[in-house]
């Protein structure tokens, strides 16, 4: 009942930024919003195991993705702004100020992969599934997983329609989520 309670406790504000997108599933925005409630699931489900056992393989392999994570996260935030321009005239309310790029960026971290906020999503989910794994959160890390990798296809047409054929050859020459994988 407790992580029930927690549960929905932190699903409010997820649902408060989400807004604007829950009810538009051709939006990422839409797709984003399941990924973060299967995030918030497992952190409520795992957070009591968190440092069970701190160096044993499966802990290790849990701190590698997190931090994995945390690197992704920064390193994209860090390129938005610096190269991103965001253009408050763009007229796309499902996206957040610091989306309305109105360059498209082709160095750092995008150099490599298109959705490294995204691919830190993923490993933040894998993660914290790794601190106590069960069937149920193998399910629900998964599921995390395809919300992802459907916000990362939605938002690739958005980007296709707002930056068209050089968005297309930037989808060319990089990966979605890992470089030089996938």
């Amino acid at each position: 009942m407790e992580s029930l309670i927690v549960f929905g406790i932190l699903s409010i504000p997820i649902v408060l930024v989400s807004w604007r997108t829950l009810f538009k599933p051709q939006s990422h925005g839409f797709y984003r919003f399941f990924s973060w409630e299967c995030i918030v699931w497992l952190l409520v489900s795992n957070y009591k195991s968190w440092f069970d056992n701190p160096f044993g393989v499966r802990q290790i392999f849990s701190w590698i993705l997190l931090f994995l994570s945390a690197y992704l996260v920064i390193a994209a935030v860090i390129m938005l702004k610096r190269k991103g321009k965001p253009l408050k005239s763009r007229n796309e309310e499902a996206l957040y100020s610091f989306e309305k790029t109105s360059e498209l960026i082709e160095t750092g971290i995008f150099k490599y992969i298109r959705h490294p906020m995204y691919a830190s999503l993923i490993g933040l989910s894998w993660g914290i599934f790794l601190k106590n794994p069960t069937i149920v959160l193998f399910i629900v890390a998964f599921f995390s997983t395809i919300f992802l990798y459907l916000t990362a296809l939605s938002d690739e047409k958005e980007c296709v329609r707002f930056f068209g054929d050089r968005y297309r050859d930037y989808m060319k020459r990089t990966k979605r989520f890992v470089p030089f994988v996938i």
